[in-house]
């Protein structure tokens, strides 16, 4: 368990709850007494990696999607 001081956690909350995230023990004290204990909240997100899928058969693409694109149309993009 590691205990930060409330001043350093009012300046560090992001990477505060980066370490909560990834599994560490995170504790805010004032002064020597514990405050409160930093933990993911259910459901959340766990981590930073994004995990792929997530919008399997909600997205469609039409086939002409792949196709190469058209002299005009590169000229268009400035190709």
């Amino acid at each position: 368990m590691t205990v930060y001081k409330m001043a350093y956690a009012k300046t560090q909350l992001a990477s505060l709850i980066k370490e909560a995230l990834a599994g560490q023990d995170v504790v805010i004290a004032r002064g020597d007494q514990p405050l409160v204990r930093l933990v993911p909240a259910e459901g959340g997100q766990t981590s930073d990696t994004r995990i792929g899928g997530d919008l399997e058969g909600r997205v469609s693409l039409p086939d002409t999607f792949f196709a190469p694109m058209t002299d005009a149309e590169a000229s268009d993009w400035g190709l």
